[in-house]
């Protein structure tokens, strides 16, 4: 291996050359025209060398120096073995590059490398589905040309990172940006979806203002009645009737609770009880003794059901969402309708239909109806002692077992409510 270059090298270079030029100059006569000869030589060989060595550096596309001699070896070598050592540093960079973008594409946030002014000369894959960024053909583009929102905007501008921004996007979407400077006049920019969190607080804020809202009127009636009561301003007459209404209003509000237990447990259901052995058709008949009671010859009940189909789920849950759908088609339509209860096979699996022949529901509600507490028609259901909260458990008992509530109506015609189950869940197959 060569050492690096010294002056006693060079002094052995030199001397060398003026120990042949002094010899041959002896022979010649002349040592003094010999010795300048011998060092103009010596100078234009090392002139050549630096020329070798432009050449390469400003002209020479091969990544490797030249080769050279003497004094110019320990340098041409030198210069190899730093081309090599930047070569092993890039490939190091590259691959640590490499990896700080594998994990940034694996990480749940959009970002965004940008210039203090706001170029973006770098974006991971979220960052192009989330803000609608495409690479690399935006790279160099203004954040702000591609993210119009005049809030946004102002953020940028007055550089008060402390807190995030959050920013709602032409789709819809509910964004979060967060500004951190981490080098010289450069920044990362975050962006997290946060609209699902947004959906929920609507969702928590709407659900506690409809539960106030529920109980809000029984509650005012019994405060009445027991004012009244206590203030002996009641007649005895109407003192039954006083407590008949306080029952009714009582009753209505622990339905109320059993149903956002019902509710909640339905949600909180681990995957474990999902498996269990289902007789359908005999809590079809169960459902069907409690129908007629409720319906006391005010309705024509028609009854089809496959006794021998059976299913794998979660029974309460199944129980819920078949007691609901029955029921409600016998609260909220008028004496005298022919109301259907069907279970059935089909190809893909089972059926179960609740269909009726009464005035059906307008096309506008049909979407809605499986929402929390909402009704079609308020007054009717509060006196038919409705919650609105029935469908919504339909709705979440169904998606446990991988099945959605079909909703058909024409008005003053007929409704249908049903839903199927798929061939994974049926027994009597097996």
């Amino acid at each position: 291996m060569l050492d690096k270059l010294s002056l006693k090298t060079l002094l052995l270079e030199l001397s060398l050359v003026l120990i042949v030029a002094s010899v041959i100059g002896f022979f010649f006569h002349q040592p003094a025209i010999a010795i300048i000869i011998g060092l103009l030589g010596l100078l234009g060989w090392h002139f050549k060398q630096l020329l070798r060595l432009s050449h390469w550096l400003w002209m020479d596309r091969s990544m490797t120096p030249p080769s050279g001699r003497g004094s110019w070896e320990p340098l041409f070598y030198g210069l190899l073995l730093m081309q090599q050592r930047n070569k092993r540093r890039r490939s190091e960079l590259r691959s640590l590059i490499q990896r700080f973008r594998s994990g940034a594409e694996s990480l749940p946030d959009a970002l965004v490398l940008v210039t203090e002014e706001g170029n973006i000369f770098w974006c991971n894959g979220l960052a192009q589905h989330l803000l609608g960024l495409r690479w690399p053909e935006d790279n160099g583009q203004n954040i702000q040309n591609l993210l119009r929102y005049p809030e946004f905007a102002r953020y940028l501008q007055q550089r008060q990172f402390a807190q995030p921004l959050v920013q709602s996007l032409n789709n819809g979407q509910q964004v979060e940006f967060r500004v951190m400077p981490y080098s010289d006049q450069q920044w990362l920019i975050v962006g997290r979806d946060v609209s699902q969190i947004h959906q929920l607080e609507n969702m928590r804020r709407n659900f506690f203002a409809n539960v106030s809202h529920e109980l809000r009127t029984p509650l005012t009636v019994l405060q009445g009645y027991l004012e009244m009561l206590e203030g002996g301003a009641m007649p005895p007459a109407s003192q039954q009737k006083a407590l008949s209404s306080m029952q009714a209003q009582t009753h209505r509000m622990a339905e109320l609770v059993k149903q956002l237990l019902t509710l909640s447990k339905i949600e909180a259901t681990p995957a474990y009880e999902m498996r269990q052995h289902i007789d359908i058709p005999r809590l079809l008949e169960q459902v069907y003794q409690d129908a007629i009671a409720l319906s006391d010859g005010r309705h024509q009940l028609v009854y089809d059901v496959d006794q021998s189909l059976t299913v794998r789920g979660n029974e309460e849950q199944l129980r819920s969402a078949l007691s609901n759908l029955v029921f409600n088609a016998i609260n909220h339509t008028p004496n005298g309708t022919k109301i259907t209860i069907r279970w059935q096979k089909i190809p893909s699996g089972a059926e179960f239909t609740v269909s009726d022949n009464g005035p059906g529901i307008a096309p506008e509600h049909l979407s809605r109806l499986t929402e929390r507490f909402y009704r079609v028609d308020g007054s009717r259901s509060r006196h038919s002692g409705g919650s609105g909260l029935g469908l919504a458990i339909v709705k979440h008992a169904l998606s446990h077992h991988g099945s959605k509530l079909r909703i058909e109506s024409q008005p003053h015609s007929q409704t249908r409510f049903s839903f199927q189950l798929g061939k994974s869940h049926i027994l009597s197959d097996e």
